[in-house]
This record gives structure tokens, sequence and C-alpha cells, in this order.
């Protein structure tokens, strides 16, 4: 009994969703689809620095070579506590060999920065240093979720507008939206493969003391949509 309760009433569940779905399907609609797209500054770009012993003539340490670093990005106004990070927490130091007999050490850092221009004043600090085991990590827009609901809102307006250039014509009115289906890609952070970035040499670095205030690569970013109006004469 209980078992033919059961059937019953998944009877009546599947009766009522068929007929939800058929009511839908008689509603006159028109379906469009919209795009929008806009090409952002990333503000938020991550460098990777290795400092080694063997960056340097005469075996400076990590530390002296570090703490020098951090001099000279404090000069820049870079704030460390919230700019630079040790990639590795789980163990500052990383010791390797070299030929068998020294032991060598190194640390890894990741700078963030927050334009091309700031990049720039790194790398050539760097230079500087000597310390050149340096790669750009990925880029970042900070406002990017603000960034996609605005272009959602905008494709979803477009996608009004086209219904009702295509309904005018008709003496037809667009309704409600009875469905709509958000078909865009989710951004993620720009990564780079790891490539060494050529920071020329002191000759160079000294024709030319100030970076050019030139920013990364824009990001283009998009939002398609595609929207089913219900049509009423």
């Amino acid at each position: 009994m209980k078992k033919l309760a059961f059937l019953l009433v998944v009877s009546i569940i599947s009766i009522s969703a068929f007929a939800q779905t058929k009511s839908f399907l008689d509603v006159p609609y028109l379906e469009t689809s919209a795009r929008v797209d806009t090409l952002v500054t990333p503000d938020k770009i991550y460098l990777s620095i290795t400092i080694t012993e063997k960056d340097s003539k005469g075996r400076k340490s990590v530390e002296e070579q570090e703490n020098k670093m951090a001099q000279a990005f404090r000069s820049l106004g870079i704030n460390l506590d919230k700019q630079l990070f040790i990639k590795d927490l789980s163990s500052n130091f990383k010791k390797y060999f070299l030929r068998q007999k020294d032991v060598l050490k190194s640390k890894s850092f990741s700078l963030l920065v927050y334009s091309g221009k700031q990049a720039g004043d790194a790398l050539a600090a760097l230079e500087r240093l000597k310390i050149a085991n340096t790669y750009l990590e990925k880029t970042e827009y900070s406002k990017m979720d603000a960034l996609e609901l605005e272009l959602k809102s905008k494709a979803v307006k477009k996608a009004k507008k086209k219904a009702d250039a295509l309904t005018a014509p008709l003496n037809q009115k667009v309704g409600n939206a009875i469905h709509i289906v958000d078909s865009s890609q989710p951004y993620y952070p720009r990564t780079y493969a790891r490539q060494k970035i050529n920071v020329y040499a002191e000759a160079a670095v000294a024709q030319s003391p100030e970076p050019l205030d030139v920013d990364f690569e824009q990001i283009k970013v998009e939002t398609s949509v595609n929207v089913k109006f219900a049509l009423s004469n």
C-alpha cells in the first residue's frame, strides 16, 4: 500500500512538471542573445624573485642580499608587509649542492606591485643589486567581480534592445523575461610561463635611469547572455 502511494505521488509530481513545461512552451516568446566586452589594465602584478648565494660575485649571503633588496624596495615606497611575501612558507631557505662540494642557499619571494611603472622600478633596483633571477608570475584586476556583474547587466539590456527592434515591425510588445542563460566564461588571473626577465646591464640602466611609465597588456573581459522574452500583441 505504501509503495502504491509513493508511485501515486511520483506520478502527480511528474504530471505537474509536464504541465508546467507545456505551459512554458505555449507562451509566445522571442529569444535573443547579446555579448559585451571591455579592456581593463591590470592593477595587481606579481613578480617572482629568487635570491641565491651564487647570484653575485664574492658569494654574498642570501641574508645580505635580502636586506639590501628590502632597503631598495622601501626607497621605492613599497610596503614590505603588504607587498613582499615568502613563497615557501614551510621553509624560508632551500639548500642545494653545486659541484657536489658547496651547499648554497636560496630564498624565493613574490612581489606585488600595482603598475607597470612600479614593476619597472623594482626590476631596475634588482638589476643594480645583481639579482637577476626574476620573472612575471601573473596579473590581475582587483575589481573584476564588480566589472563582470556590470557587463552582465549591460548584456541583458542589450538583449532587450534587440528584442524591441525585432518586434517593432510586427506591432508586438516584449514582455517579461521568462528564461535567462548566462553563457559567460569565468575570469581567471592571467598567468605566465616561467621565463626570466632580462634586465639590461648597468650601462643601459645608467643611460635610462627612469623606467618608462608603461602599463602591462590590457585584459579583455567579456560576457554573453541568452534571453527569452514573452511576447504580446
